[in-house]
Parts: C-alpha cells; structure tokens; sequence
C-alpha cells in the first residue's frame, strides 16, 4: 500500500511541477529594450539612433531611423528619416508626414529632407527626413501608431508602427 501511496504523490508532484514550468513559460513576455546607438560623426557632434524595418501594406520594407543630433555648440535636431528601397516610392516632399495613433488623434511633422541631400543630384526619391522634434513628446508610448507618408502619385505608405518603437523614439528626447 505505501508503494501506491508514494507513487501517486509522485506523480502528482511531477504534474505540478510540469503545469507550473509550462505556465510560467506562457506567461513570460520578455521586457523590450531600448536599441539605441550613439556615433560621433565629428569632434563634438554625437548622434543617437533607433533602426527599425517596417513593411507597408503593399510589403514594401522600410529602414525606420529616428535619430537626434548633437551639435558641437549644444543646439539638437530630432529627426526621422524613412529609406525604402530604389524604385519603391517617390515621395512627396511638400506635404508632411501623418502620424495617427489608434485613438484617431493625427500629427504632423514638416518634411526637413533638405538637411539630408547636400548635393541636389543625389536627392533620391524613396528617401524623406521628417522633423520629429515639435511633436515627439506628444506620442503616446503606449498606442500603436501609423505614419502614413504622401507619394507624387497621390496614393499613401502606410507603415505601422508599435508602442514599444515610439517609446524608444521618446527617448531620444
């Protein structure tokens, strides 16, 4: 009798141990960390930057950075610059970028790609630079967002973006 008696305490410790590692395992979301890289392009002057790729709804990639600039005097620019592939797009420059976030709330942020393209014929069309710094702080880390970028065609890029990505753009801040 005491052989079934152990037997049945043992396996019913080895199912509690079983069902506690498999919840504990269904349960664990690991905590996402921020990406940021600091370069010095120059004495003085430091750039911090979050890479991300995202796809539009065509399937389209998109290199997503957002980047703050430290100049030698102190002066900041927070910028966001999305880079999708040759031919992919052609980018309306006179129209700014549209940040929605799921709640329906709409930001823009005014095309500063001129900064970028110093030389005007290597301007390249599938590339546009955003001034990110008047309405970074307004984001809310916790919504998802959509930036919807206008074309020369007058058709949209929608890239969405999640609340983990804005929250490390806030940092930049």
């Amino acid at each position: 009798m005491s052989y079934f008696l152990r037997r049945i305490v043992f396996l019913f410790v080895a199912t509690a141990l079983i069902g506690t590692f498999t919840l504990s395992g269904l349960c664990y979301s690991p905590v996402a960390h921020a990406a940021i890289r600091q370069l010095e392009e120059a004495p003085g002057q430091v750039v911090y930057q979050s890479r991300q790729a995202l796809t539009d709804q065509r399937g389209d990639r998109w290199q997503v950075i957002a980047f703050k600039r430290t100049r030698p005097d102190h002066t900041t620019a927070i910028y966001l610059r999305l880079v999708g592939f040759p031919g992919s797009a052609q980018l309306d420059r006179s129209q700014p970028l549209r940040l929605t976030n799921s709640l329906g709330k709409t930001l823009t942020a005014t095309d500063a790609s001129q900064d970028m393209f110093t030389d005007e014929t290597q301007v390249k069309p599938e590339i546009g630079q955003y001034d990110l710094q008047p309405i970074l702080l307004q984001l809310e880390s916790a919504i998802p967002l959509q930036l919807v970028l206008p074309t020369l065609d007058s058709t949209e890029i929608i890239l969405n973006v999640a609340p983990e990505m804005v929250e490390e753009w806030r940092s930049l801040a």
